[in-house]
């Protein structure tokens, strides 16, 4: 079954309306699960909707908190999150981080004491959209053994960097620390599919590519082997740093994964150079990787964010696919 983009995004605000949201976030968020689901993530689109009314109600998000600024400095600023929900929070944020760039050429604001953002490419497209480049990452829960360790102690601390396009086609990397995500795992498990390559290890200390054998070790497999380790430790170190917040071992500690720490970095092109030159560099690059031959024949060489804006354009032409029993879950609520 197929869903209308405009159906989806009215039937999310109505029925986060009901649920303790007030207009501007009910907005605000209604269009994030519906573009997530129109970009193909279901998973932190429409099949993650259930779970977030799910934790209004249990008072686990308090939807009415609103982020605050308690420190600037120029181009920078730190918020306090109050650990409301954090997809406004954060979409507040990285508009934050674009009025400053736009201002200061670069923008940055640290986004402390926060929710799970769902999905991170959110922000960097919302920033590509607009014309800005971006950098954006969050600290998570510790579900990711450090390089050499068998115990979970780094986050899959998301990394986004995005670059905008005058064709609409906008470069966003959005990438986990792990070579593949939790979310990633639960669908390949729910679709009764192995990985692709191995992901993790299993009880025996195997690499195996059996999502359902990693989820119960986590014990992911980092990007790069150790150098996915490195990354991950140094966007928690980093961005821990800057916005005076919660590192991986705290939230760990609390056992509930929210109060997490999340940084917005904005870059207005138009305050640094000519924009048609630097459209003209952005070009020549994407071509000229583009350019590779492709392992499979009649294949191509996409770059992030390419895919998702030709499934975009699918599903806004045909709808938006749907799980049924999920559909009707939602439409109960």
């Amino acid at each position: 079954m197929r869903i209308p983009y405009g159906t989806m995004k009215e039937t999310f605000r109505s029925i986060l309306l009901k649920h303790g949201f007030g207009d501007e976030e009910a907005e605000i968020a209604s269009s994030i699960f519906a573009d997530n689901s129109l970009d193909g993530v279901y998973t932190h689109g429409l099949n993650r909707f259930p779970k977030i009314i799910e934790d209004t109600d249990k008072g686990l998000i308090n939807p009415s908190a609103r982020a605050e600024t308690v420190f600037r400095a120029g181009a920078f600023e730190r918020w306090n999150g109050h650990r409301g929900f954090g997809p406004v929070n954060a979409a507040l944020a990285i508009d934050r981080a674009m009025e400053l760039a736009s201002e200061h050429a670069v923008g940055i604001v640290a986004l402390g004491n926060n929710n799970h953002w769902l999905r991170g490419g959110t922000y960097g497209l919302r920033a590509a959209e607009k014309g800005y480049a971006s950098i954006c990452w969050t600290n998570t829960i510790a579900n990711l053994p450090p390089w050499g360790g068998r115990d979970p102690k780094l986050g899959n601390n998301p990394l986004v960097i995005s670059v905008p396009r005058r064709n609409g086609v906008h470069f966003v990397l959005d990438i986990a620390m792990s070579q593949f995500s939790y979310g990633k795992l639960e669908l390949y498990r729910l679709n009764g599919k192995k990985l692709p390559f191995p992901g993790g290890y299993d009880e025996e200390g195997k690499l195996t590519d059996d999502p359902a054998a990693i989820e119960k070790t986590r014990r992911s497999l980092p990007i790069g082997y150790h150098k996915g380790s490195g990354l991950s430790l140094a966007l928690d170190l980093l961005g821990s740093m800057l916005a005076l917040g919660n590192t991986v071992g705290d939230i760990t500690a609390a056992e509930n994964e929210s109060g997490l720490t999340q940084i917005m970095m904005a870059f207005d092109p138009r305050m640094i150079g000519n924009i048609d030159d630097e459209d003209s560099i952005i070009s020549r690059i994407i071509d000229f990787t583009g350019s590779s031959a492709p392992v499979e024949e009649g294949g191509k060489v996409l770059y992030p964010g390419e895919h998702s804006y030709m499934v975009r354009q699918d599903n806004l032409q045909n709808g938006i696919p749907v799980i049924d029993e999920v559909w009707e879950r939602v439409q109960s609520l």
